[in-house]
């Protein structure tokens, strides 16, 4: 049931505010001024808060204040008998979700308080769904090769340079690009990821530029590309060795220029956009096979970080294991799980050629197929599951 306070010293307006919301069947708090109020909130969880402007001691505009450094997401309607335009828009301007002048307005009232309850849902949701995709790029590891990436993490993100990211298939290079982005100052804005190995070197530019209608046969309405969709965010190049040579002379242009121009037209883009490029290929050799531009690696590489295997790494195995073992249940509405000492030892042993992608693999195989204790003869039996060969 949603909680709602009211904050007046006129008694007559509290109780018919209070009479009508619990008419409605939300749950009333109500304080004669702000001090109490602010003591109310501080205790208490509220979806909406109602409050008067004009009271004595502390008035509306400051306890509105001081709503929103103890929770801003809480919605504050503010209330007043002196309703002018000015008063309204200087409530919103320090953050009031919406101002109702007395005499209260019945339907107004109630389509204001449905109002902020879907606003108060959609923060809740948001956060939630932030929580989630957080957990997902989620850095677990206390290896000294782990602690040297996050500490270079922590240097590298408030700028805007360029990062390469190197290391093996499954070692968690989109992790770390995530992490620069989270922790840069471009974390409201995008993270477009790009995977190069995936698309057609014929469809690379079109998908990283854009193009205009008509500029190939298929062109049958105008795209906007990843560099302008990252536009005030970052743009992460993931298996960037396996661009196309001329792909990669339109990307060093854009990263010298800060300008692109769509496929098939002649109009140049400005983009403000920090690139992170990732790869499991040795560039240098691809730059002697010709493969690989070295002007474009010098332009990507002001900052590299190599991600270490799995095998490079193995004291971080056991927690890894607790790690993916309590999201793995979580996931799948299960009670959690624990892996023996033995088996965890097993686990340590064995070669991880996948690296990380791998060994979750194996937790989550683990996780379906063994009792609520995992022990080092269930490694044994799950861990590598070969098929039989056939006669």
């Amino acid at each position: 049931m949603p909680r709602i306070l009211i904050i007046d010293d006129e008694r007559s307006i509290r109780n018919s505010l209070r009479d009508i919301l619990e008419y409605e069947k939300y749950k009333v708090d109500d304080a004669e001024n702000g001090k109490l109020g602010l003591e109310l909130f501080s205790h208490n969880m509220y979806d909406i808060v109602f409050s008067d402007i004009k009271m004595p001691q502390m008035d509306g505009i400051e306890v509105l204040q001081k709503i929103h450094e103890l929770k801003p997401e809480v919605p504050v309607v503010m209330i007043s008998g002196h309703g002018t335009i000015d008063t309204a828009v200087e409530a919103i301007k320090k953050g009031a979700f919406d101002f109702i002048a007395k005499p209260l307005d019945l339907n107004r009232l109630l389509i204001t308080v449905r109002n902020a309850l879907d606003k108060s849902k959609l923060v809740v949701e948001t956060k939630t769904l932030k929580k989630k995709v957080n957990k997902k790029y989620e850095m677990v590891g206390e290896s000294k090769a782990i602690g040297q990436i996050k500490d270079m993490i922590e240097k590298v993100a408030p700028t805007d340079a360029r990062v390469l990211i190197t290391g093996g298939n499954g070692t968690g290079k989109e992790l770390v690009a995530h992490w620069i982005h989270e922790k840069s100052n471009r974390a409201n804005g995008p993270m477009i990821e790009v995977n190069c190995a995936a698309i057609p070197s014929e469809l690379i530019e079109s998908e990283l530029f854009g193009h205009e209608k008509g500029a190939f046969t298929s062109a049958d309405k105008q795209k906007i590309g990843k560099f302008e969709q990252a536009h005030g965010g970052t743009l992460f190049l993931d298996e960037i060795g396996d661009m196309s040579l001329a792909a990669q002379a339109k990307v060093l242009r854009a990263l010298q220029e800060n300008k692109i121009s769509r496929v098939g037209g002649g109009k140049e883009i400005t983009v403000d956009v920090r690139v992170i490029a990732a790869t499991n290929k040795n560039l240098t050799k691809e730059i002697k096979e010709n493969n690989f531009r070295e002007d474009l690696y010098h332009r990507l590489s002001v900052i590299v970080i190599q991600v270490p295997s799995l095998n490079d790494r193995k004291d971080d195995i056991p927690i890894l294991a607790e790690h993916f073992s309590k999201q793995i249940c979580e996931d799948y509405g299960m009670p959690e799980k624990e892996f023996t000492k033995d088996a965890l030892k097993e686990l340590q042993q064995l070669n991880w050629t996948g690296n990380i992608r791998e060994f979750r693999n194996v937790v989550e195989r683990l996780i379906i197929l063994c009792n609520k204790q995992i022990t080092a003869k269930d490694i044994a039996l799950y861990a590598r599951p070969y098929a039989p060969e056939t006669a």
